[in-house]
């Protein structure tokens, strides 16, 4: 038997950070807004003929032999792979892993991945969870890898695909599938890969410890942030592009003053590029420091924008967006 499976990353279009518990729960009315696309993360597990556990990451040229599941922890390669087959209680496999994204790109490529594979590996072992069960574990394997908080917006696009709002508040997490004409956002939609790594985990946690440390600078801004994500919802739902953009734009000001580390030099300098070649809005996706820029602009300015952001170093990824969510096949 071969089982595989795939998932969507996301792209983040606001509220992003604010999906770390405790931070939702100072801020009445905390959502994230985000957008599954076809840059998949990509797993197969099989019986693995000579026994013991091989792991494989094409991403990365890395392959880990094991003789026995009770090693998966004593190594920090491939960690949150570990970490997973761990859980599942995974013996006598060979697991493959690959994703569409470049690594760090800020787009919940690791989230996506997480998220397949705790698929794969609950099939496999035949056991049965909601979906609601399955990403709670993805999220909690995922923290114990990256050993700090991990947001929860990340693996509800990868699961269900589509563009979602994520609410948050004393009750939990409830997702609400936005409907708005696909078409007309995705080809407004752009993409780009800013040439270096995000530096996802430090800067959230710097940002959480400042905001728990009760910075009353973080904390405003975080208001900020909480207001103009109900503002795009809205403004999503009615189609008014130039508004979406606008606040994209507003939502990466108020960002950039979280934490220094948030942007660089590269980065301002694409969003110039990208807006005097007739963006309507632009931001980094996830927390920062590098990663993926994603843009918006009217369907007859993409393609001026694209070649602006590759004539400054970046590289276009392709991409629609995303409304199978989780594939799950067995062979």
């Amino acid at each position: 038997m071969i089982v595989k499976a795939s998932a969507p990353t996301r792209i983040d279009l606001a509220g992003a950070t604010m999906d770390i518990w405790p931070l939702y729960l100072h801020h009445l009315g905390a959502q994230t807004l985000n957008v599954a696309i076809t840059i998949r993360a990509h797993c197969s597990i099989k019986t693995a003929e000579e026994g013991g556990i091989r792991i494989q990451s094409l991403d990365t040229g890395q392959t880990i032999r094991l003789k026995h599941e009770s090693e998966l922890l004593n190594g920090n390669e491939l960690i949150l792979i570990r970490k997973i087959l761990h859980f599942f209680k995974m013996e006598d496999v060979e697991v493959v892993t690959r994703s569409d994204s470049p690594i760090g790109a800020g787009i919940a490529g690791s989230s996506a991945l997480n998220v397949a594979l705790c698929a794969s590996a609950a099939r496999w072992k035949e056991k049965s969870y909601s979906p609601e069960e399955l990403l709670q574990i993805a999220m909690n394997l995922e923290a114990q890898a990256i050993k700090v908080p991990t947001g929860a917006q990340d693996y509800r696009p990868a699961y269900y695909g589509g563009v979602s709002a994520i609410e948050f508040g004393v009750a939990g997490l409830h997702r609400v599938a936005l409907d708005l004409n696909l078409v007309e956002l995705e080809r407004r939609l752009i993409l780009a890969y800013t040439g270096s790594s995000r530096q996802s985990a430090v800067n959230n946690w710097t940002v959480m410890k400042a905001h728990l440390d009760g910075d009353s600078k973080v904390f405003a801004h975080f208001e900020q942030i909480r207001d103009i994500a109900l503002s795009m919802r809205q403004a999503l739902l009615s189609s008014d592009w130039t508004a979406v953009g606008q606040l994209m734009t507003a939502e990466w000001e108020a960002r950039k003053q979280l934490t220094p580390g948030i942007t660089t030099e590269t980065i301002e300098q694409l969003i110039f590029n990208a807006q005097e070649a007739g963006a309507l809005g632009a931001k980094i996706c996830g927390a920062g420091g590098g990663g993926c820029l994603v843009c918006l602009a009217e369907s007859s300015a993409v393609q001026n924008v694209e070649k602006a952001l590759t004539n400054s170093g970046a590289e276009v990824l392709k991409c629609a967006i995303d409304t199978e969510g989780l594939s799950l096949t067995i062979e």
